[in-house]
């Protein structure tokens, strides 16, 4: 059983007898009016279905196959567009760190800040975010590693718990390396991660990238397999999933980055509408 998190100001819990929690949003900020039309869409669809929502969007990409991709607006202009959103909009909003003395900053921003995959096991990283969100009263959301099993986890959950009154741990599943510019997910991972005691979401838009394997740059960005997103995402829900992590783009084939694992705007609300009668059948 989880140890359901809220965030009280929203009146959003996530965790074991709860609504399915939607965090979605863009892949990264690319302008401030894209952010509002994608992040008015999604909380319009939400609100429709009686779903949490969380807008999520990254202020920068750090993990990038070329020097030459496109990163994001950096901090200091990406937490300006976010707070912007989370007061026009009145939602809360999620997005990555990836240095230690971005924690803070990020915090005060963002009520659920996020651990990416390739620095989850980075304990200085760890332990600032979550003194971080714990001062702030938010959520750490940390990426389970590609290359790292889901009973490896705990150690994570054990770090977080070791330097906070109330874990405020939440894993996200996103993939296993497997071979060679493939991921594949295990759902079994995900009942075996709650088994720690935390909320699990799903990545479903990272879950299916191909890593350093986009035809159109010859490797010198991802690429990803679009139509397995919805497929991830109900099999991730139907496994039991607290949560959902996707991006969205009113044109995603000229997204600024990961456009091939990005889906359509306009599909969001048949999505949604899906994944709420699953979560709903399967908690029943």
């Amino acid at each position: 059983m989880t140890n359901p998190l809220s965030l009280d100001k929203y009146g959003i819990s996530i965790g074991e007898g709860h609504p399915l929690v939607v965090m979605a949003g863009l892949n990264v900020l690319e302008d401030e009016t894209l952010a509002m039309t994608v992040g008015e869409k999604l909380k319009a669809i939400c609100d429709k279905l009686g779903l949490p929502y969380i807008f999520k969007a990254s202020f920068d990409k750090a993990n990038r196959s070329s020097i030459t991709s496109y990163r994001g607006p950096g901090m200091d202009e990406g937490l300006k567009i976010l707070s912007k959103v989370k007061t026009e909009l009145g939602v809360p909003v999620v997005t990555d760190y990836h240095e230690i003395d971005q924690a803070v900053p990020v915090s005060e921003v963002a009520e659920v800040v996020q651990v990416p995959a390739f620095l989850c096991r980075q304990t200085d990283l760890v332990v600032a975010g979550a003194q971080a969100v714990e001062a702030a009263g938010g959520w750490l959301h940390v990426k389970k590693a590609q290359f790292l099993a889901p009973w490896d986890v705990k150690n994570i959950i054990s770090k977080v718990g070791e330097v906070t009154k109330r874990n405020p741990t939440i894993l996200c599943e996103r993939g296993t390396s497997f071979g060679y510019n493939n991921l594949v997910v295990d759902m079994l991972g995900i009942q075996g991660m709650q088994a720690l005691g935390v909320p699990v979401t799903i990545d479903a838009t990272h879950a299916v990238q191909l890593p350093g394997a986009d035809p159109r740059t010859s490797g010198g960005s991802t690429g990803g397999r679009r139509e397995g997103v919805a497929v991830i995402a109900k099999s991730a829900v139907a496994a039991g999933a607290d949560g959902v992590f996707l991006e969205f783009h009113t044109d995603p084939d000229k997204a600024l980055c990961d456009g091939p694992s990005c889906l359509p705007l306009n599909s969001a609300e048949d999505l949604l509408t899906t994944l709420k009668g699953l979560h709903e059948l399967v908690r029943s």
